[in-house]
């Protein structure tokens, strides 16, 4: 007899961009969520996923695809509120196609499988999940080299992210094993924590790295603050200081992140 999904083998389609970057089934939830009510926080409880898991979601899917999926909405009848874009609603109505070929696929490479075959395919299932890496780095983004130099024995990157630049430095050996070149894409890795947050301009020249833009949540958390920066273009920077560090920061107002090129990993996208 023939297993149903619901006996072991389930239907999860997965679409990730080049950075690894993915569009899974609750992602998309959340997406057609924000679309149907126009609120992060709203869209979050019908899912269901943590406020904070929704963001962090929306965040790396912003800042690793080409165009925001989306966007926020500021003023109106309801004061404000986030929308999917026309790009994220394009990746919404790709995925459900895609959805549905994905199963009556598998369910019909089920229909001609025999027990042995079916045992294979749950090993196999078991190798993808463990194959499946995460990392721990809060800030994820995709850029194109567009400057190389030589410093010693090693190489500072330069990666065109939007209207910024991000700056790496790594070793000669290291390029030359990732094959990197002009042009060549690369998504870069940071974490939150270790980052400066500044406003005076003496502070961030002596960073490789200035990322500008505007304070958009405060999250305190005991000696801590989470600060996440909206970046031109939908991106956004998350940076983990000491509580009362500097300044009080608020919801609007400028702000520079600021970290050393040995702070970035760079990993290939293909």
């Amino acid at each position: 007899m023939i297993p149903s999904f619901s006996e072991g083998f389930v239907s999860r389609l997965q679409l990730e961009n080049a950075s690894g970057a993915a569009l899974s089934g609750s992602r998309i939830r959340l997406l057609e969520a924000i679309d149907r009510l126009g609120s992060i926080n709203q869209a979050a409880k019908a899912v269901p996923l943590s406020y904070k898991a929704a963001w962090e979601a929306i965040d790396l899917l912003n800042n690793t695809s080409p165009l925001p999926l989306v966007e926020k909405v500021t003023g109106g009848r309801r004061g404000g509120g986030t929308r999917l874009t026309d790009y994220g609603r394009r990746m919404v109505t790709l995925y459900r196609a895609l959805e549905g070929e994905y199963q009556a696929t598998l369910e019909r490479m089920l229909g001609g499988m025999d027990e042995l075959q079916r045992g294979d395919l749950r090993e196999f299932q078991q190798l993808m999940r463990r194959l499946a890496m995460k990392t721990s780095a809060r800030n994820q983004f995709v850029g194109a080299v567009v400057a190389l130099r030589s410093v010693g024995l090693n190489y500072r990157v330069s990666l065109k992210i939007g209207d910024q630049e991000l700056e790496c430095l790594i070793t000669q050996a290291s390029a030359e094993q990732l094959g990197v070149r002009l042009g060549r894409e690369f998504f870069a890795l940071f974490k939150a924590a270790g980052l400066k947050v500044t406003l005076s301009p003496d502070e961030a020249a002596s960073h490789a790295n200035q990322l500008r833009g505007r304070v958009e949540a405060v999250n305190p958390a005991e000696d801590q603050l989470e600060l996440q920066v909206a970046l031109p273009g939908g991106r956004t920077v998350v940076a983990v200081i000491a509580a009362g560090e500097g300044r009080q920061w608020q919801v609007g107002e400028p702000a520079c992140v600021c970290f050393d090129a040995e702070q970035v990993i760079l990993v290939a996208c293909d």
